[in-house]
């Protein structure tokens, strides 16, 4: 892969990551739960596979070949921790929702 290809492989999983979260919490909000944790899970899965690629990045800087940071590639790490943050807080919320739902205490 390319460094290009590596970046945009960071770029489309975190991408897809944050947008399953956020899918989890507006399916959690509306009171379907099973939904929201397969939302998460594949949230996880989609960072997973960022990660993977950003480790390559880093196992191969630590092994001495440079990598050049361009723009492009902070942008991809940028999307990569906010996938990370709002995957975090989409977890508190499902949880959240579903403790609102079940105790009856808030209409959804």
């Amino acid at each position: 892969m390319t460094s290009e290809e590596i970046i945009f492989h960071i770029i489309l999983h975190g991408g897809n990551a944050r947008s399953l979260a956020m899918e989890a919490v507006s399916l959690a909000k509306n009171g379907n739960f099973d939904e929201a944790r397969e939302k998460l899970k594949k949230a996880s899965e989609e960072i997973s596979e960022a990660h993977k690629t950003q480790t390559s990045l880093i196992q191969k800087e630590a092994e001495g070949e440079k990598t050049d940071v361009s723009l492009l590639l902070v942008h991809a790490q940028d999307h990569l921790m906010n996938a990370l943050t709002i995957q975090d807080f989409a977890k508190e919320f499902v949880e959240l929702y579903e403790k609102l739902f079940i105790s009856g205490g808030v209409k959804l």
